[in-house]
């Protein structure tokens, strides 16, 4: 039987609670927002007693759909002050699935100073002291934890940046290697997390794929057929797991989109140093792998492991990670940007927020643009919570305010991955309308705009960019909740067999008779609960703007500016 698990950092009280009704057919961010608007003061201070953090698996995580053991991490985010989900992989979400739980609710706040472990077992949940963790890096954190509580468990966990309770601090995972490098990165989330006193939450189950069926068989033929549909796609079944999601590096360079110098350029001349094909060839070279799986029964095997010189291993560097410590600061060194990645993940920070600081401080004059190494030993400087460590760990708008710089690319506070709107659109219409800050997985325009995956919306253009953007919000929301890995969206978009399996599986799991669109239903019932939150906040359709540069700055290669206003009003017309 489902339950929830909640537990109270003030008190020290572990209780194991019934799913109500309400909740029963929600998981991954359908569940976290639902619980956050309906128990966390949208008013409340981020870092306060007020706010909660909540753990959920998606609707089929713990199953063998393919791709489908996504964590959601959902609260009030410290970094924008909106609702925020944020998502990661790694190997806990199933675990939690498998041993029962639909969530983790963490509430209250423990005495200053305090920090605790949550381990859970089929046995049951337990909060115990982590005063030995304290001021651990991630590696050390999960390899402690691993070697205490068992090789095979999955830890969520903060950084020292969590435990001084920096904005831009992130909640880490670990994958079946125990690299402890799988983040929901996103909106200061572990930040939330120091300030309960919880150093890390340990899960340990026997199995990872039995999570109760209705119909077997039934679920079986959807899931290998789904898994077919995945491997037979171009993207899905060969370019992720031959490069990774790094192999996006000379895509959007060559499309004139790639963010270069502070989002002052779209192309990078030494783009082709920190690609995808350039890691892969150094990383096998080293030992390491070109891609791999960063959750149990995932068929794309977009991540990666790369070696360092000094024989750390960083794994893995994403796209957007290479992007923010590479072209994003003119760095065209893999291994500077392999270290930088590596300090976020044992700091606990999330990589595409610390880039987008590092790139407003060099904005600003405090470090070269281009010095990879200068940006290194500046990143250091967090782990001691100096003045300028503080500032990085506190993100771009931030840093942007104190140094007076107004080339800030953020909205809401968070800020912008690796694509321009100016020259990408269709992603600027999510950047500046989604619930949770600039986050390019809440709509991935990029899919129409650039790679011509479910058809073609010219990136240049305004026309077809408001409805684009629309319909990826609601089908991104729908596809955090099911537990299922974004990347599927490839596929589906492309497969018209493709969602209606994903409907199949649900059924023959749940026992149900959904359609598709009840699922168009959730992504927009999603989509309307973090809304009617930030509205309970403050936040209103003038927060629903890109920063005033980009509506000023041309954009070399192309010279264009974003010219979308009034019109991103319209994006939640439904």
């Amino acid at each position: 039987m489902e339950k929830i698990l909640r537990v109270n950092m003030t008190t020290k009280e572990v209780k194991v609670e019934p799913v109500p009704e309400k909740y029963a057919a929600l998981g991954g961010r359908a569940l976290t927002s639902r619980f956050v608007l309906d128990e966390v003061v949208p008013t409340c201070d981020p870092l306060g007693p007020f706010n909660k953090l909540i753990f959920a698996p998606g609707l089929l995580s713990g199953t063998s759909a393919p791709s489908s053991g996504r964590l959601s991490v959902g609260s009030k985010s410290p970094l924008t002050g909106t609702i925020k989900e944020s998502n990661a992989g790694g190997i806990s979400s199933q675990k939690i699935a498998n041993l029962g739980y639909k969530a983790i609710i963490v509430e209250g706040q423990a005495p200053t100073g305090e920090f605790y472990v949550i381990k859970i077992t089929p046995a049951g949940a337990e909060l115990l002291p982590a005063d030995n963790l304290k001021g651990k890096g991630g590696y050390d954190t999960v390899a402690m934890c691993r070697a205490k509580f068992g090789e095979k468990a999955g830890v969520m966990f903060i950084g020292p940046a969590g435990e001084m309770l920096m904005a831009n601090a992130g909640v880490g995972t670990n994958d079946g290697e125990g690299n402890a490098s799988r983040y929901a990165g996103r909106g200061g989330l572990g930040a939330v997390m120091g300030s309960k006193g919880l150093k890390a939450i340990v899960v340990d189950s026997p199995s990872t794929f039995d999570v109760p069926l209705k119909d077997a068989e039934r679920f079986k033929a959807a899931a290998k057929k789904f898994s077919k549909i995945l491997l037979d796609h171009p993207v899905c079944g060969s370019g992720l797991p031959s490069y990774g999601t790094n192999v996006l590096m000379n895509i959007i360079n060559e499309a004139g989109t790639l963010p270069t110098r502070n989002f002052k350029f779209g192309r990078f001349d030494k783009a082709s140093n920190v690609s995808g094909e350039k890691l892969a060839e150094i990383a096998v070279a080293r030992g390491g792998k070109a891609t791999h799986a960063c959750h149990p029964g995932c068929v794309m095997r977009c991540s990666n492991v790369y070696p360092m010189p000094d024989g750390k291993v960083c794994a893995p560097i994403e796209y957007e990670s290479a992007w923010a410590f590479g072209p994003n600061l003119e760095v065209g060194e893999l291994d500077d940007v392999a270290m930088l990645n590596w300090l976020c993940n044992d700091i606990g920070l999330d990589t595409i927020e610390t880039g987008a600081t590092l790139g407003v401080l060099m904005e600003a004059g405090l470090i070269p643009f281009g010095d990879g190494k200068a940006a290194i030993k500046a990143l250091e400087e967090v782990y001691t919570g100096s003045p300028l460590g503080r500032i990085i760990g506190s993100g771009a708008t931030f840093a942007g305010k104190l140094y007076g710089v107004t080339r800030i690319p953020a909205v809401k506070g968070q800020a912008m991955p690796a694509y321009d709107p100016r020259s990408c659109r269709g992603n600027g219409v999510t950047y500046a309308t989604t619930t949770m800050g600039a986050d390019h997985t809440a709509g991935y325009a990029v899919t129409a705009n650039i790679l011509k995956v479910g058809g073609f919306v010219d990136p240049l253009k305004d026309e077809g960019q408001i409805e684009l953007s629309r319909n990826l919000q609601i089908a991104t929301a729908a596809v955090d909740s099911t537990g299922f890995c974004l990347f599927i969206a490839f596929a589906v978009l492309d497969n018209p067999e493709g969602l209606p399996t994903v409907v199949e599986m649900i059924n023959a799991m749940y026992g149900t008779d959904l359609t598709i669109d009840n699922v168009i239903a959730l992504g927009q019932s999603v989509l309307k609960t973090e809304r009617e939150f930030n509205e309970k906040a403050g936040f209103t359709k003038a927060d629903d703007r890109l920063p005033e540069f980009f509506y000023n700055e041309e954009l070399p290669p192309h010279n264009t500016r974003f010219t979308l206003k009034d019109e991103l009003d319209e994006v939640f017309n439904f």
